[in-house]
């Protein structure tokens, strides 16, 4: 970890006045600050890191502070988790071209994943998505990623940015995306010929009336996924008063909170980005202490992730055998948290929900069953 630190901004916000915490129960007196000088990540669950990189926006978009004024109010909150172990190192250094700093970001989230540890990047602007899901490529390990954004980033333009950082990551050569899952897109963004093309490819596209419709159908698309980026301009403007060009729908700012609580207890999910935030623009500080409580909830299902038993500790499930129409599945409720698992034909279990054992119960294929085979052929 020591040699890290050399990419870091020589003074923590834990160091600044802005570090309000007074009570030892409040996040700022509980959490493990990391410094050249002091703590140390050896029994850290979870590591937050700052990366203000705004030039994939706009090449004149000045270095953003977003990540402490998230702190500010993340430090203030009260620590209902114990058991979890959080630490945070500061945030990265500007490097001198946009290069320099995605360079900066991708080894240290890399020495992160290294150490068995969860990496929450506070950006900065959606194209460091790519520094994530660069630690997997180079592991060479095959992975789901997901995406919550009210636009899809694909536009064909000639340098990676933020609105077209999904080309590389989803058709770069060699790729290493097994599945790809996008949530909250609003129809009238998107350019229905880019949907039929992730269609295609087997990526599942959930709009945001469908997300809205019933939210829980989201938990087993986030309990399959490695990596997770998210968008502030998800959020209706009421909600992001951030956000200059928002859009009047969205999802509510419980209902992100929600979603981020999922993504918390995926038990593959190793790198959460959270990018959009732009406190300049922000009224009352209401977007940091939104993506503040976001974090909260993280930790939060994050506690349920550790708590929930292996698919191989069978007595700690309920099974039920479903006879379908040309074969038998079996569906797994977990005990602790009665959430589902579907096995495949090919004895692999994937996450699933109540509503899609009530159909296989009906002799009906549930359509994420169906998917799944979609992507094997």
């Amino acid at each position: 970890m020591n040699d890290l630190h050399s990419f870091f901004a020589s003074q923590h916000f834990a160091e600044l006045p802005n570090n309000i915490a007074a009570h030892h129960l409040q996040i700022g007196k509980k959490i493990e600050i990391l410094t050249e000088f002091r703590g140390d990540w050896a029994d850290a669950d979870i590591i937050i890191l700052g990366c203000g990189e705004q030039r994939g926006n706009s090449v004149n978009q000045a270095w953003s502070h977003a990540p402490d004024a998230i702190r500010e109010e993340l430090y203030k909150m009260y620590d209902w988790h114990p058991s979890i172990k959080v630490a945070d190192l500061g945030n990265l250094l500007e490097g001198a071209h946009i290069s320099d700093t995605r360079a900066s970001l991708r080894m240290v989230l890399q020495e992160i994943y290294n150490a068995g540890k969860i990496a929450v990047i506070l950006g900065g602007s959606q194209d460091l998505t790519l520094q994530q899901y660069d630690v997997f490529k180079k592991k060479e390990k095959t992975i789901n990623a997901a995406v919550l954004d009210s636009l899809i980033d694909l536009e064909d333009t000639e340098n990676i940015d933020d609105q077209n950082y999904l080309m590389e990551m989803l058709t770069g050569h060699p790729n290493f995306i097994r599945h790809f899952s996008h949530l909250g897109f609003q129809s009238y963004f998107v350019n229905p010929n880019m949907l039929e093309t992730l269609d295609k490819l087997r990526f599942d596209c959930f709009r945001l009336g469908k997300i809205r419709e019933n939210l829980e159908e989201m938990e087993p698309v986030l309990r399959h996924c490695d990596l997770l980026s998210v968008d502030m301009k998800v959020l209706r403007s009421g909600e992001a008063p951030f956000l200059k060009e928002g859009s009047p729908n969205g999802l509510f700012g419980d209902e992100l909170c929600q979603l981020i609580r999922y993504a918390g207890m995926s038990s593959n999910l190793s790198s959460l980005g959270i990018y959009g935030y732009r406190p300049e623009d922000d009224i009352n500080r209401q977007g940091a202490k939104l993506i503040a409580q976001m974090l909260w909830y993280f930790v939060d299902g994050f506690l349920i992730r550790k708590n929930e038993s292996s698919l191989e500790s069978r007595s700690e499930f309920l099974e039920f055998h479903v006879k379908l129409t040309e074969f038998e599945t079996l569906f797994l409720k977990s005990k602790k948290t009665n959430r589902w698992w579907m096995q495949t034909p090919e004895h692999n279990f994937i996450p699933c929900t109540y509503l899609d054992y009530l159909a296989a119960s009906r002799d009906e294929i549930p359509e994420r069953w169906m998917r799944e085979q979609e992507r094997i052929v």
